[in-house]
This record gives structure tokens, C-alpha cells and sequence, in this order.
């Protein structure tokens, strides 16, 4: 599990912080654990604390009208969320939601403020983290006008694969743990046509399936379903 002092210098927002101050923002982080299917928020409750993640994994998620769900994010061990919330004091946006064990460290907005209104570097880190939040958004837009679902899929398999992939030796398969369901909210899809896209997949062997666990066998041939 990673030390708090380290997992700060794996947000953007505080990167750039002295050693000496590291240990004074560590020290106002209150560990929390949630067990799979805990809520961390709900969209539209009062934002008060930034939370980084030390072990396990948070989805972010909207709901339509319809109550299907739209996964923004899957997170895990390094990552973080809520930081519009550090900045803004607004209702949270989305829910987040445990998908396994988390545990993760919570920053509260009035002890963030104390410290940042005194650090111009700090600022600059915070402008920097929200431009790349907001490009990965237009991104995920694009794909969803412009991409047909089995290139979504794809592209999101490879990325998950990068992020939360294991294998074990060199050669092996890739592993992922996601469910169909979670699948098609991360790609604006319905859970059917990615049923049929993954059967696609499988009859080419470039995967196999076994319940919520997808083995990648050819990450080359994937890519290449991208061009």
C-alpha cells in the first residue's frame, strides 16, 4: 500500500511540493475504507474532500433519466477524484462507487485551502490537472461521435490493459477484471452490442473470456482494429 507522502506526489495538484510540505499535507489525510459496492458520493451531494486511492478501485458513474449507467472512470491504486470539489465547494457531478476493497485517503477542502492560497506553485499544478481532466473528456466525446463500438471497445481494452492489466510471465495473456456491464458504461454502449463485439474478438482469438476476468491474447491485433 502506498505511504501517503508518496501517493501526494502521484496527484498533479501537489507534484511539485517540498518534502517538508508533503509531510504537513500528509499528515491532515484521514484514511477511509470501503468495502465493494460502498458509495464514496453520490452526484449531488455538498463537495467537501479531494480522495486518493492507495489500493483497490472507484467508478465514477452517471445515471440517465433511463437509469442506465455512463462510467466516466474506473480508478485505482495512484489515481484520484474529487478535486473540482477542493476548488469549487459545488454538488458532486457524479457517483463513485468501490468496485472491489478500496482504500484511500481523503483531503478536506478547508485544510487544502489553508494551503494553497499561500502557494503560487500549487495553483499552477491544480491549473495544469484540471486542462488534462477536461482533454481526456473531449476525448472520450470524440470517440463516442466518431468511433463504431467495436473500436471503442478496443480502444478501451487496450487502454485498461496499460492501466489495470496483469500478466503473468512475459508471454502470458493480459488480464483484465471487468464486467460487460462496466464495459459498456465506459464506452457509451449497451451491454448487448458489447456481448457481440467480445464474441467477435473471441472467435479471432485475440481474447478469451471467463466470467468477469478478459484475457487479451494478441494486444498487436487489437490495436490494429483501430486503424
Amino acid at each position: 500500500m502506498t505511504h501517503p507522502e508518496i501517493l501526494l506526489r502521484q496527484v498533479p495538484l501537489f507534484r511539485s511540493l517540498r518534502a517538508e510540505d508533503s509531510r504537513h499535507i500528509a499528515a491532515l489525510l484521514q484514511k477511509h475504507i470501503l468495502r465493494k459496492g460502498d458509495v464514496l458520493f453520490r452526484n449531488g451531494e455538498e463537495g467537501h474532500s479531494l480522495y486518493m486511492i492507495t489500493a483497490g478501485k472507484i467508478k465514477i458513474v452517471r445515471q440517465s433519466r433511463d437509469g442506465d449507467e455512463m462510467i466516466l472512470a474506473v480508478l485505482s491504486a495512484g489515481d484520484f477524484c474529487g478535486e473540482m470539489a477542493l476548488l469549487d465547494g459545488m454538488p458532486r457531478s457524479a457517483d463513485a462507487v468501490a468496485i472491489e476493497e478500496t482504500h484511500l485517503y481523503g483531503l478536506n477542502r478547508k485544510d487544502f485551502l489553508a494551503y494553497v492560497m499561500n502557494n503560487e506553485t500549487a495553483v499552477r499544478a491544480i491549473l495544469a490537472a484540471l486542462s488534462k481532466r477536461l482533454r481526456k473528456a473531449d476525448d472520450s466525446l470524440e470517440d463516442i461521435f466518431f468511433l463504431h463500438v467495436g473500436a471503442r471497445l478496443a480502444k478501451k481494452l487496450i487502454e485498461l490493459a496499460v492501466t489495470n492489466g496483469f500478466r503473468e510471465g512475459e508471454s502470458g495473456p493480459i488480464k483484465l477484471s471487468v464486467t460487460q456491464k462496466d464495459l459498456a458504461g465506459m464506452i457509451g454502449a449497451t451491454r448487448e452490442s458489447v456481448n457481440k463485439e467480445l464474441r467477435v474478438l473471441r472467435e479471432k482469438s485475440l481474447i478469451s473470456l471467463a466470467g468477469s476476468v478478459i484475457l487479451i491474447h494478441d494486444m498487436a491485433a487489437l490495436k490494429k482494429r483501430l486503424q
